[in-house]
C-alpha cells in the first residue's frame, strides 16, 4: 500500500514537472472568464453616459500597481485576488441587484466567483510565506482603499442609476487592468509559483 502511494505521488510530481505547483495555474479558461466578465459588464450598460457625465469621479485606480509592473509574485497574486473579491462584493449586494438586469448580474457574479476559486489554489501557498506578509499588505490596502472610495461614492449618490453607470465603467477599467496582470502572470509560464 505504501509503495502504491509513493508511486502515485511520483506520478503526480512528474506530471507537473519541475517548478510547477499543484493547482496554481491560470488556465485558458480563466482568461476566457476574465474576458467574459468584461463583456458582461459592457452588456449591463442601461444608460447613455452623457446624462451621467456630471457624476464622473476619479476613484484613483492604482493602475500601475494593478497591471503588475512593480509587483512581486506574492503581491501580484494577492492584488489580483483582492481586486476580484472587492469587485464581486460590490456587485453582490442588494443595492446592485436593484440597479442591473438580474440575469447579467448573476452571470457576472458567477464568473467573478469562478476566477476567485481559480486563484484560491494560488493563495494557499503564498499566504503561508511569513516573510512576505508585510510586502503584500501595502498593495492590498491600496486596493481596499480604492474600493472603499467607490462604496462611499455610491452611498453619497444614494445608489442612483447614474452612480451605478459610473461604477460600471470604472469596474470595466479596473477589470481590464487586472486582466493585464493575469496575462502577465500567464505569459510567465502560467505557473504563478514561478514568477
Amino acid at each position: 500500500m505504501a509503495f502504491m502511494l509513493s508511486l502515485l505521488m511520483a506520478l503526480v510530481l512528474v506530471s507537473y514537472g519541475p517548478g510547477r505547483s499543484l493547482g496554481c495555474y491560470l488556465s485558458e479558461n480563466h482568461m476566457l472568464g476574465a474576458r467574459e466578465n468584461l463583456r458582461l459588464l459592457a452588456r449591463m450598460n442601461r444608460l447613455s453616459p452623457h446624462p451621467c457625465l456630471q457624476d464622473r469621479k476619479d476613484f484613483g485606480l492604482p493602475q500601475e500597481m494593478v497591471e503588475g509592473n512593480q509587483l512581486q509574485k506574492d503581491q501580484a497574486i494577492s492584488v489580483l485576488h483582492e481586486m476580484l473579491q472587492q469587485c464581486f462584493n460590490l456587485f453582490y449586494t442588494e443595492h446592485s441587484s436593484a440597479a442591473w438586469n438580474t440575469t447579467l448580474l448573476e452571470q457576472l457574479c458567477t464568473g467573478l466567483q469562478q476566477q476567485l476559486e481559480d486563484l484560491d489554489a494560488c493563495l494557499g501557498p503564498v499566504m503561508g510565506e511569513k516573510d512576505s506578509d508585510m510586502g503584500r499588505m501595502g498593495p492590498i490596502l491600496t486596493v481596499k482603499k480604492y474600493f472603499q472610495g467607490i462604496h462611499v461614492y455610491l452611498k453619497e449618490k444614494e445608489y442612483s442609476d447614474c452612480a451605478w453607470e459610473i461604477i460600471r465603467m470604472e469596474m470595466m477599467r479596473a477589470l481590464s487592468s487586472s486582466t493585464t496582470l493575469q496575462k502577465r502572470l500567464r505569459k510567465m509560464g502560467g505557473d504563478l509559483n514561478s514568477l
